[in-house]
Protein backbone atom coordinates (compact mmCIF):
# COMPACT_ATOMS: atom_id res chain seq x y z
CA UNK A 1 0.00 0.00 0.00
CA UNK A 2 3.17 2.28 0.80
CA UNK A 3 3.92 2.06 -3.00
CA UNK A 4 0.24 3.35 -4.01
CA UNK A 5 0.23 6.28 -1.65
CA UNK A 6 3.50 7.40 -2.84
CA UNK A 7 2.14 6.81 -6.70
CA UNK A 8 -0.77 8.90 -5.36
CA UNK A 9 0.80 11.85 -4.06
CA UNK A 10 3.36 12.10 -6.86
CA UNK A 11 0.34 12.48 -9.28
CA UNK A 12 -1.39 15.13 -6.28
CA UNK A 13 1.79 16.99 -6.91
CA UNK A 14 1.91 17.01 -10.40
CA UNK A 15 -2.03 17.85 -11.17
CA UNK A 16 -0.95 21.01 -8.46
CA UNK A 17 2.41 21.96 -9.99
CA UNK A 18 0.91 21.99 -13.68
CA UNK A 19 -2.37 23.94 -12.10
CA UNK A 20 0.34 26.63 -11.37
CA UNK A 21 1.82 26.89 -14.56
CA UNK A 22 -1.36 27.28 -15.93
CA UNK A 23 -1.73 30.07 -13.77
CA UNK A 24 1.04 31.42 -14.29
CA UNK A 25 0.62 31.09 -17.86
CA UNK A 26 -2.89 33.12 -17.85
CA UNK A 27 -0.94 35.66 -15.46
CA UNK A 28 1.49 36.14 -18.43
CA UNK A 29 -1.33 36.62 -20.98
CA UNK A 30 -2.81 39.16 -19.19
CA UNK A 31 0.75 41.27 -19.38
CA UNK A 32 0.67 40.80 -22.92
CA UNK A 33 -2.68 42.21 -22.84
CA UNK A 34 -1.85 44.90 -21.25
CA UNK A 35 1.09 45.46 -23.08
CA UNK A 36 -1.19 45.59 -26.37
CA UNK A 37 -3.07 48.28 -25.52
CA UNK A 38 0.03 50.60 -24.12
CA UNK A 39 1.88 49.54 -27.63
CA UNK A 40 -2.13 50.78 -29.48
CA UNK A 41 -2.05 53.77 -26.73
CA UNK A 42 1.89 55.30 -27.81
CA UNK A 43 0.82 54.04 -31.39
CA UNK A 44 -2.06 56.52 -31.60
CA UNK A 45 0.26 59.14 -29.88
CA UNK A 46 2.71 58.50 -32.53
CA UNK A 47 0.45 58.59 -35.78
CA UNK A 48 -0.72 61.95 -33.94
CA UNK A 49 2.26 63.82 -33.34
CA UNK A 50 3.58 62.56 -37.25
CA UNK A 51 0.57 64.83 -38.21
CA UNK A 52 2.03 68.17 -36.40
CA UNK A 53 4.04 70.56 -38.10
CA UNK A 54 7.48 70.82 -36.44
CA UNK A 55 6.87 74.62 -34.97
CA UNK A 56 3.67 72.97 -33.02
CA UNK A 57 3.41 73.34 -29.06
CA UNK A 58 3.24 70.09 -27.01
CA UNK A 59 2.22 69.62 -23.61
CA UNK A 60 2.66 66.90 -21.30
CA UNK A 61 0.66 65.81 -18.14
CA UNK A 62 3.21 65.94 -15.27
CA UNK A 63 0.96 65.66 -11.73
CA UNK A 64 -2.10 68.47 -12.17
CA UNK A 65 -0.02 70.46 -14.61
CA UNK A 66 0.42 70.79 -18.08
CA UNK A 67 3.76 71.30 -18.72
CA UNK A 68 5.31 72.49 -22.44
CA UNK A 69 7.58 70.16 -24.19
CA UNK A 70 9.85 70.14 -27.61
CA UNK A 71 8.15 68.29 -30.09
CA UNK A 72 10.95 66.26 -31.51
CA UNK A 73 11.66 65.68 -27.24
CA UNK A 74 7.98 64.12 -27.29
CA UNK A 75 8.36 61.94 -30.83
CA UNK A 76 11.81 60.65 -29.44
CA UNK A 77 10.27 59.71 -25.86
CA UNK A 78 6.76 58.21 -27.69
CA UNK A 79 9.33 55.88 -29.75
CA UNK A 80 11.19 54.90 -27.03
CA UNK A 81 8.16 53.57 -25.15
CA UNK A 82 7.28 51.98 -28.20
CA UNK A 83 10.47 50.09 -28.68
CA UNK A 84 10.46 49.59 -24.75
CA UNK A 85 6.76 48.06 -25.23
CA UNK A 86 8.07 45.65 -28.46
CA UNK A 87 10.66 44.35 -26.60
CA UNK A 88 8.66 43.35 -23.41
CA UNK A 89 6.07 41.84 -25.79
CA UNK A 90 8.64 39.07 -27.46
CA UNK A 91 10.00 38.97 -23.48
CA UNK A 92 6.20 37.54 -22.35
CA UNK A 93 6.06 36.46 -26.08
CA UNK A 94 8.37 33.69 -24.79
CA UNK A 95 7.49 33.39 -21.06
CA UNK A 96 4.04 31.91 -22.75
CA UNK A 97 6.16 29.84 -24.95
CA UNK A 98 8.04 28.28 -22.11
CA UNK A 99 4.56 28.32 -20.10
CA UNK A 100 2.85 26.06 -23.40
CA UNK A 101 5.79 23.79 -23.08
CA UNK A 102 6.08 22.77 -19.49
CA UNK A 103 2.19 22.41 -19.85
CA UNK A 104 3.02 19.90 -22.73
CA UNK A 105 5.51 18.29 -20.40
CA UNK A 106 3.38 18.19 -17.29
CA UNK A 107 0.74 16.82 -19.07
CA UNK A 108 2.33 13.87 -20.79
CA UNK A 109 4.34 12.90 -17.48
CA UNK A 110 0.72 13.10 -15.70
CA UNK A 111 -0.50 10.70 -18.29
CA UNK A 112 2.15 8.64 -17.36
CA UNK A 113 1.24 8.86 -13.90
CA UNK A 114 -2.04 7.77 -14.25
CA UNK A 115 -1.51 4.76 -16.19
CA UNK A 116 1.24 3.77 -13.69
CA UNK A 117 -1.45 4.69 -11.08
CA UNK A 118 -4.08 2.81 -12.42
CA UNK A 119 -2.17 -0.05 -12.89
CA UNK A 120 -1.24 0.05 -9.29
CA UNK A 121 -4.55 0.24 -8.50
CA UNK A 122 -5.69 -2.87 -10.60
CA UNK A 123 -3.06 -5.00 -9.03
CA UNK A 124 -3.92 -3.61 -5.08
CA UNK A 125 -8.07 -4.96 -6.33
CA UNK A 126 -6.85 -8.06 -7.59
CA UNK A 127 -4.75 -8.77 -4.76
CA UNK A 128 -7.33 -7.72 -2.45
CA UNK A 129 -10.10 -10.18 -3.42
Amino acid sequence: MNKLENLKAKFEADVEKMKKTEKDREKTIGIRQQLEGQLTENNLVKAEFDLLEDDANVFKLIGPVLVKQDLTEARQNVQKRLDYIGTEIKRVENMISDHDKQIKEQTEALTKSQAVLKQQLAIHHAQAK
